[in-house]
């Protein structure tokens, strides 16, 4: 028989589900809004449960909005821990979903492992390393993995929160961070689009003055990335991120703000092949974290993303 693996992309505002065993075999799919735990929860228990109770699961990867607790030697490691969600702080994910399975579960952020997915899946970034992978939707994210792992720490990356420069003038909206006002997710974030221009970022036009400050938000923090970082290569992703020309606008702000400093070929004249769309589409975060129940299933020795 063969084995079949679970993925959970836990999103502030869905949860998608897969079973499968990577892109090319989807066995089952579903999506439902994220709402209060326990009802969101138990909707992803009863999607994957016909499938544990025939055996056919091995493990499932839990790919979380954040932040969460990473640390394999705390009493809430699994949990998602001071989100601005109401009613999420504290939820022990990980734990409910593994009580009800009786399956192996690993856990991560959700932008850690859609990095882990477009490298994964993606035969041309198996070797590029480090690796970024950018998010930009009613939030932002960054992913990044180092030595083949996602990077890990006093919990992980939340580079959506960097300070970067606003001026005031220009831009006078105070931010919509509820942590910090206008850091990076304060000022550049989908939530921060509909609140600052009074409409959604989806409904605002090519033309619109909202997409070239979005692009100089994002290439702030994508260079600040590329000179603590050196990852060789950064997807950027999210509802967002998908806007027409974006991409292009972002390439020539970072290159720019670059000025000649990284001398690396692929950013002094590809740099369209270096800051590049995600390959897996809107399915990275599932797609990954279904590559972390794989790569826990076959590990034979314990990582760090796995228990």
């Amino acid at each position: 028989m063969t084995q079949l693996f679970g993925g959970i992309e836990a999103g502030g505002t869905k949860f998608v589900c897969m079973v499968g065993t990577g892109p090319l075999e989807v066995v089952a799919e579903n999506q439902f809004p994220t709402t209060q735990p326990d009802e969101t929860i138990q909707k992803a228990v009863e999607f994957f449960k016909p499938y544990a109770k025939r055996g056919e699961l091995a493990a499932i990867g839990i790919a979380s909005f954040g932040p969460v607790d990473l640390n394999l030697a705390s009493p809430t490691y699994g949990y998602i821990t001071t989100t601005p969600k109401p009613g999420w702080s504290l939820v022990n994910l990980r734990g409910c979903i593994q009580q009800a399975l009786k399956l192996p579960i690993t856990f991560d952020t959700d932008v850690n492992a859609a990095a882990f997915g477009e490298h994964y899946w993606v035969p041309e970034n198996h070797l590029l390393d480090p690796f970024l992978y950018m998010t930009v939707g009613t939030g932002i994210g960054v992913g990044i993995l180092a030595n083949g792992h996602p990077l890990h720490g006093l919990i992980h990356p939340e580079a959506g929160h960097f300070a970067i420069p606003h001026n005031l003038q220009k831009d006078p909206f105070p931010g919509a961070c509820p942590y910090h006002g206008d850091c990076l997710e304060g000022l550049a974030s989908g939530l921060s689009m509909a609140q600052r221009w009074g409409q959604p970022a989806e409904t605002l036009p090519d033309g619109h003055p909202a997409w070239e400050l979005e692009a100089e938000y994002i290439s702030l923090a994508l260079v600040n990335l590329i000179y603590a970082c050196s990852p060789q290569r950064i997807v950027l992703g999210g509802g967002v991120a998908t806007h027409t020309g974006l991409h292009e606008t972002v390439c020539c702000k970072v290159q720019q703000r670059l000025n000649g400093y990284v001398q690396s070929p692929i950013v002094l004249k590809e740099i369209k092949d270096y800051i590049v769309a995600p390959s897996l589409g809107n399915r990275s975060g599932v797609l990954g974290a279904i590559a972390m129940a794989i790569d826990m299933a076959i590990s034979e020795t314990p990582k760090r993303l796995s228990r």
